[in-house]
């Protein structure tokens, strides 16, 4: 049977008309399948750069949780895009995370790098996370314990060298010279081994050097830490070494060594 133009236009009309029926009473009744859920490959179609940041400095935010464990919903559909940070971070597990607008100092996507150069006072944000060093400041005070952290933290996890404040006891030292006797939150508790060199010492303790220097007996060979023992102001009983040289009456008369021999750096024999 052959069709004019007009019948075949009119039949592929209606076929349409009837197709288009069909798959609104399927939609309508739910008979189509639901659409296929997103997954976390899916977002790098839009926001290649969001994810490219996430993979290469997201820390946990790339290898503890996925978008869609922080991203709950989409737009335009959803109204709960940005999740809030207490949704992982719960205050009650950590007194930082009591802390309001934390996107002050993290960005989402890699929350570990912190610029606190253009940040206020960030001191009681820092000790709510790192309560030993704000312990320290506070337990050892020193004009260490005036500044804020930012001072020295021009960004997190980053500090500036000692040196970039302070002058050396000698002209060769370095940072890692430093940190062998102090510890930056408690720097007046000098503490070190007993194979400090002593020209650290001379840094500071310029006279006594000048004075052992000079001596003549035994003292003169030995180093610093071998009397000042692991800490800074520790003074050595004589007795420690020496015993009681004298006889008893006159360890009675003179109990103190240096009423006659004068000074340990320049000792009178």
């Amino acid at each position: 049977m052959k069709f004019n133009f007009q019948e075949e236009n009119m039949m592929r009309r209606a076929t349409i008309f009837v197709l288009s029926l069909t798959l609104l009473s399927l939609t309508t009744s739910g008979a189509l399948a639901d659409p296929l859920p997103l997954s976390t490959d899916d977002c790098a179609k839009c926001h290649d750069e969001v994810v490219t940041d996430v993979t290469t400095r997201g820390s946990k935010h790339n290898t503890a949780v996925t978008c869609l464990d922080c991203h709950l919903e989409h737009p335009p559909k959803g109204t709960e895009v940005i999740p809030a940070c207490s949704m992982c971070h719960d205050p009650a597990e950590k007194t930082h995370y009591t802390i309001d607008n934390c996107i002050g100092c993290h960005y989402p996507h890699y929350p570990l790098e912190i610029d606190l150069d253009e940040a206020g006072t960030v001191k009681p944000v820092c000790i709510s996370c790192h309560e030993n060093e704000g312990t320290q400041l506070v337990d050892y005070p020193s004009m260490h314990s005036e500044l804020d952290c930012k001072e020295c933290h021009l960004a997190h996890g980053q500090f500036l060298p000692c040196l970039e404040c302070h002058e050396p006891h000698t002209e060769e030292m370095i940072y890692e010279d430093c940190i062998t006797c102090h510890q930056p939150h408690k720097p007046t508790v000098v503490k070190y081994p007993d194979n400090i060199q002593s020209a650290y010492c001379a840094g500071c303790h310029e006279t006594e050097t000048a004075v052992l220097a000079q001596n003549t007996t035994k003292h003169h060979d030995l180093s610093c830490a071998y009397c000042h023992k692991m800490q800074h102001k520790m003074v050595p009983l004589c007795t420690t070494c020496h015993g009681t040289p004298h006889d008893a009456a006159l360890h009675t008369k003179f109990p103190d060594c240096i009423s006659c021999h004068i000074d340990p750096h320049g000792l009178e024999k």
